[in-house]
């Protein structure tokens, strides 16, 4: 991403507008980061169980849902995806007969998901899977005072995006 110059595409980091060097380099880290690390658990996690990182994700809700049970819209936006995106995977999961779909009966329009035994089954392997590299590729290679300040600081983060208002529905304009 950056030459030993600091470049990017042929600007200094320093060009970016309204932050300075150290501020662009914290961001482009962190953003490296997160986007390698989203790969790395993705890439194992679909080798291992062939169920994608937002998969088990969606799984694991559905496993600590009391019911099982969760609208595919909650499930759209506690994921940040598009409903059509989650309809999608839920397609995709229910012809491996990890979830099953069903009305709502509290509303007519609704659709319920619903993980089946056998996707209790595999979300809790793929757990453990997912766990480990997290330990491996994340915690790994911090302090226990720089895990407890990376915590804060993205709760913090979150906390702030969310006091901004929730972001336009995800295909609305």
């Amino acid at each position: 991403m950056f030459g030993m110059e600091g470049m990017i595409g042929g600007r200094t980091a320093s060009d970016m507008p309204g932050l300075d060097i150290a501020e662009h380099r914290s961001w482009q880290n962190f953003l490296d980061a997160a986007l390698r690390l989203y790969a790395t658990l993705n890439k194992t996690l679909v080798d291992e169980h062939h169920l994608t990182l937002n998969d088990v994700r969606l799984l694991d809700m559905l496993d600590k849902s009391p019911s099982g049970s969760a609208r595919m819209v909650d499930l759209a936006d506690a994921l940040m995806s598009l409903p059509s995106r989650v309809t999608r995977q839920i397609r995709r999961l229910e012809a491996h007969n990890l979830v099953r779909r069903c009305a709502s009966p509290d509303d007519g329009r609704g659709v319920l998901a619903i993980i089946t035994d056998a996707g209790r089954e595999e979300v809790r392997k793929a757990m453990v899977t997912y766990g480990n590299e997290v330990r491996v590729h994340f915690l790994s290679r911090l302090s226990r005072p720089q895990i407890a300040a990376m915590g804060e600081n993205c709760r913090r983060i979150s906390a702030g995006l969310r006091a901004d208002g929730p972001p336009a529905r995800l295909g609305r304009v």
